[in-house]
C-alpha cells in the first residue's frame, strides 16, 4: 500500500496511545522537556506582553488599550476579542500552539478538504468555549469578590491571583506533559476508553484547556476585561466578552493550522504519514514542549520571581 493510499488519520489518533511509537521515545521526552525548560529561562514577559501585545491592541483599537476606558458592552466585547487576539504569543497562551502538531498530524494523506479541517477546530471550539463561557457568567455573578482579582500580596509576596494562576497553569501544564507522555507510549492515555466512546474527546479536551487560560490568566489587558465584565454583572456581557477573549486566543493557532495543512497541498500530512512513527514523535514533542513550559514557567519561575527559590532567567 502506498503512502497516498493509506487510510485516513483521525485527528485524536495519536492520543489513543494506540501508537505506532518511536523506538527512543525516552529520547523524545528529554529533548521536549529540555527545550520547554530551556524557553522558561528565555522567555521575556515585558517584551511579549507590552512590546507584541500592548502594539497589536492598540493598533486595533486605534487608542491606548489600557488607558482609554472601556465604553460599554460593544466596546467591551471587541476589546475582549482584541485582546484576545494581542495576548496569542503571552506566556498564559503559549501552550495553545502545542494544539498544531496533533491537528495537522490528524489529516489525511491525500488533498485535504477545507471542511475537513474546519471539523476538528469545531470541536477544539466546543470544548474552549464552554470553559470561557461559564466562567465569564460566574465572573459576572460573583463581581470583584473573586481570588483572581486580588492583587493584595501576602507575606511570600503571592497575591490570591499570583496563586490561583500557579494552580490552574501548573493543572493545565500537567495535563499537556500526560497527553505527550501518551503520544509517545510513555504511559497508558487515561482518557483512551472515552475516546473510543466519542472520538472528538481529546480535541474537545484540548479546547477546554484553551479556555481554561483565562481562568488563571494574568495579562494586564486581559485584567482590563476582566474588571469590566466584574463590575457590569451582566452575565451575557460576561459571556460574551470571555467567549470572544478565547477565540481571539486561537486565532492565529487556528490560521496557522489551515496555512500548514491547505497551503502545502497536503505534502505535510503526507510527510508525516510516510514514517509510521513520525506522527507520534511530532505531536507527543510539541505537547511536551508546551506542558513543560507552562508548568515550569507559572509555578517554578513565579516562586523564582518572588525570591522563593533560585530559577535561572536570562534578562533582555
Amino acid at each position: 500500500m502506498s503512502v497516498t493510499d493509506r487510510v485516513p488519520v483521525a485527528p485524536q489518533a495519536h492520543f489513543l496511545g494506540s501508537g505506532p511509537y518511536p523506538e527512543h521515545r525516552w529520547r523524545v521526552v528529554c529533548w521536549s522537556v529540555l527545550a520547554g525548560f530551556l524557553l522558561t529561562v528565555l522567555w521575556s514577559a515585558p517584551f511579549v506582553d507590552s512590546v507584541i501585545g500592548d502594539s497589536v491592541a492598540n493598533t486595533l483599537l486605534g487608542h491606548s488599550a489600557k488607558e482609554t476606558p472601556i465604553g460599554g458592552v460593544l466596546a467591551g466585547t471587541f476589546f475582549a476579542f482584541v485582546s484576545g487576539l494581542a495576548g496569542t504569543f503571552t506566556a498564559c497562551n503559549i501552550a495553545a500552539f502545542g494544539a498544531v502538531a496533533p491537528l495537522v498530524g490528524g489529516e489525511t494523506s491525500g488533498r485535504p478538504k477545507f471542511v475537513n479541517t474546519l471539523r476538528p477546530l469545531g470541536w477544539i471550539a466546543a470544548g474552549m468555549l464552554t470553559v470561557s463561557v461559564v466562567y465569564g457568567v460566574i465572573v459576572a455573578l460573583v463581581g470583584t469578590r473573586m481570588p483572581q482579582f486580588s492583587i493584595a500580596s501576602s507575606s511570600g509576596g503571592l497575591s490570591p491571583r499570583n496563586i490561583q494562576s500557579m494552580i490552574v497553569y501548573g493543572v493545565i501544564g500537567v495535563v499537556f506533559i500526560v497527553l505527550g507522555l501518551a503520544s509517545v507510549g510513555i504511559i497508558r492515555n487515561p482518557i483512551a476508553d472515552l475516546t473510543r466512546r466519542f472520538p472528538p474527546a481529546p480535541l474537545v479536551l484540548m479546547g477546554a484547556l484553551i479556555g481554561g487560560f483565562l481562568i488563571g490568566r494574568p495579562f494586564p489587558l486581559f485584567r482590563i476585561m476582566f474588571r469590566s465584565a466584574a463590575e457590569s454583572h451582566n452575565v451575557f456581557y460576561g459571556a460574551a466578552a470571555f467567549a470572544l477573549q478565547s477565540v481571539g486566543n486561537i486565532l492565529v493557532m487556528a490560521l496557522l493550522f489551515l496555512v500548514l495543512t491547505h497551503g502545502t497541498g497536503g505534502r505535510l500530512q503526507r510527510w508525516m504519514l510516510a514514517k509510521p512513527t513520525r506522527i507520534a514523535v511530532v505531536t507527543g514533542a510539541a505537547l511536551l514542549v508546551a506542558g513543560t513550559f507552562t508548568l515550569l514557567y507559572w509555578d517554578l519561575r513565579v516562586l523564582g520571581r518572588t525570591g522563593l527559590i533560585w530559577y535561572p532567567t536570562v534578562k533582555w
